[in-house]
């Protein structure tokens, strides 16, 4: 039977409408919105597992540490794990000394062929359990990996059996691999917050989670984003105009404010009960627990270059073709082209 024959079968026949059924039924599932987490006070008791993630020294740590400070304070019982190979998202809530990480703490014990227990890894400060996944060194090994390793060792230590209120996970946004990937493409989170600021870059980062969270959902996920918490807030408002844009809403704006940049860069907490900025992580706090993932339209480039002045991304500049007389400069030569080309008949 010809290939023509083959397709005009298939189309006249079951197996192709079977396709078509699935491949509707999967949109329409695509187009529902994620399940929402237990509310607050609920009877049966459910861990929030929620991945923060953007754009790589946007502020996803000092959030983290201060957030994570303040659900303590409110007497949530709260574990932050730390999923950058920089090993830096709990170095706010301990003075900025190191914690030792698990796949460092793993590769020492093996080799002395001892066992990890959780007090090697896991370490607390007012309420908050912290721990670091780790990475490879420099031109090591792949960081994705490494988170995957990182995790797969987390589940020996009896992850999923570990009682606590709210699991925040602190993942590097602009990294796109498997690894950096793996809370929403399996599932292991219920929603997903992004941290961004009023420039492109990292705007483009929090643009890239809402398309990683569009495509698992249509490939059948759960994972939806609760919202966007701006860091460094100066006021013009792109950071606002994404989050509307994209269907998210605006989880809390940290203002850029020098008293906040210095206790910052002082491994200080700010986001306690008796400080300036109390108010501020409360509700963040609350926001973070309340807010429901939803699914969000990301923008394609264009749309997210409207957010910005043409003047300050320069999107007026035209693409101009190269020839190849531009690529080869005095060593062109035009050569006879060997296609043939058929009249159409």
């Amino acid at each position: 039977m010809s290939i023509a024959a083959l397709n005009q079968k298939q189309a006249n026949g079951k197996p192709l409408n079977i396709q078509v059924k699935m491949t509707e039924d999967l949109r329409a599932e695509a187009s529902q919105e994620p399940d929402a987490p237990p509310a607050a006070g609920s009877e049966t008791k459910q861990t929030q597992i929620i991945a923060i993630y953007g754009k790589g020294g946007i502020g996803k740590s000092f959030t983290l540490s201060n957030l994570s400070y303040m659900m303590a304070q409110q007497g949530k019982k709260v574990l932050l794990i730390g999923c950058d190979p920089k090993s830096d998202t709990t170095s706010l809530l301990f003075g900025g000394r190191s914690c030792p990480t698990i796949i460092d703490t793993s590769s020492r014990k093996k080799e002395a062929g001892e066992e990890v227990e959780i007090g090697d890894v896991c370490f607390v400060r007012d309420g908050v359990y912290a721990m670091e996944l780790g990475g490879p060194e420099v031109g090591r090994g792949c960081g994705g990996r490494g988170i995957i390793h990182g995790f797969e060792l987390m589940e020996k230590l009896g992850f999923h059996e570990w009682d606590f209120d709210y699991v925040l996970l602190d993942f590097l946004g602009d990294v796109v691999c498997g690894g950096f990937g793996l809370p929403i493409a399996r599932d292991m989170c219920q929603k997903v917050i992004v941290v961004g600021s009023n420039d492109l870059q990292s705007l483009y980062v929090a643009n890239n989670v809402c398309s990683a969270v569009q495509y698992f959902r249509k490939l059948g996920g759960n994972v939806g984003v609760a919202g966007l918490v701006i860091n460094k807030d100066d006021g013009t408002g792109e950071a606002q105009a994404f989050a509307k844009s994209v269907g998210i809403p605006v989880l809390a704006a940290i203002p850029q404010h020098e008293d906040i940049r210095r206790k910052s860069a002082n491994y200080e907490i700010i986001g306690r009960p008796d400080t300036a900025w109390a108010s501020l992580f409360e509700e963040l706090a609350t926001n973070v627990g309340e807010a429901p993932p939803v699914l969000p339209t990301p923008l394609d480039q264009d749309g997210l270059l409207g957010l910005f002045d043409g003047g300050e991304t320069g999107r007026e500049v035209p693409l101009t073709p190269a020839t190849p007389a531009d690529m080869c400069g005095v060593n062109s030569i035009q050569k006879a082209s060997l296609e043939v080309v058929y009249d159409n008949v």
